[in-house]
């Protein structure tokens, strides 16, 4: 009897963890440059003495969904997508370069250039300072260019370029902030291939439809695992009666 209550037992908290998962990416379908978060379910054998008649039901979190999302026509001049393959380096809360397709940008008060998290966008040595300027406009390479107070617009003076990569997928791991780190922390070199499409966002890569299908079979999954908890106690209940009666 224990054995059918452990089961499922482990089985019902790990469907509540892929549910949050799950939950997870269906909160971020209106996220600028969100990459989906993906999960499998596995058995593993519970290591002890005795004999190994234990397994244990797993979500093992293997990855994200690199896909690209789709590219919506914005108009606005600090609105950047990049185009296939490729990240916009940024600065992360602890200072180490992450990476981000998010291309929501925006002067920050101190004129720094960064997104609409709040994270510092990476030009050449460092974070991009952008100065006060009549109009701004950045080109296909990310290179920022503006026109200067009381000048014309036929004046345009190239501020700095937004650096741009495109690491292997394989060595980025995505973590609590949301953002992209390579393994180890180590900077990845810009690649000149990499381009923008300025006056446009890439929205989320979420599947809405499926992310929803998950949900449900989730939800039906952990109801069935909580019915067998429930059958095993009865059966418990009804063989101690029994023992009672003789």
């Amino acid at each position: 009897m224990d054995r059918m209550i452990y089961v499922a037992m482990t089985g019902a908290k790990q469907t509540e963890y892929a549910q949050a998962i799950n939950s997870n990416n269906l909160a971020n379908v209106s996220t600028t440059g969100f990459r989906a978060d993906l999960h499998a379910f596995s058995s593993i054998p519970v290591v002890g003495p005795g004999v190994d008649s234990r397994v244990n039901a797993v979500v093992d979190s293997y990855g994200t969904d690199f896909a690209q999302g789709p590219i919506e026509n914005t108009g606005r001049n600090l609105d950047i997508a990049v185009q296939g393959d490729g990240f916009i380096a940024v600065q992360s809360p602890s200072g180490n370069e992450a990476y981000t397709r998010a291309g929501d940008l925006r002067v920050s008060a101190g004129g720094l250039l960064e997104t609409g998290s709040g994270h510092f966008v990476m030009g050449n040595g460092g974070p991009v300072a952008v100065p006060p300027n009549g109009s701004l406009l950045i080109g296909s390479d990310g290179t920022i260019s503006i026109q200067p107070l009381g000048q014309g617009p036929e004046t345009l003076a190239v501020v700095d370029r937004i650096k741009l990569v495109n690491p292997d997928i394989s060595q980025l791991e995505k973590r609590a902030d949301g953002l992209l780190y390579a393994r180890g922390d180590a900077d990845v070199e810009e690649d000149g291939s990499v381009r923008v499409q300025s006056g446009a966002l890439e929205k989320s890569n979420v599947n809405i439809a499926q992310t929803l299908v998950n949900m449900i079979e989730l939800a039906r999954q952990y109801e069935m695992q909580v019915n067998v908890i429930k059958s095993s106690e009865e059966n418990a209940d009804a063989a101690a009666q029994m023992m009672r009666m003789s």
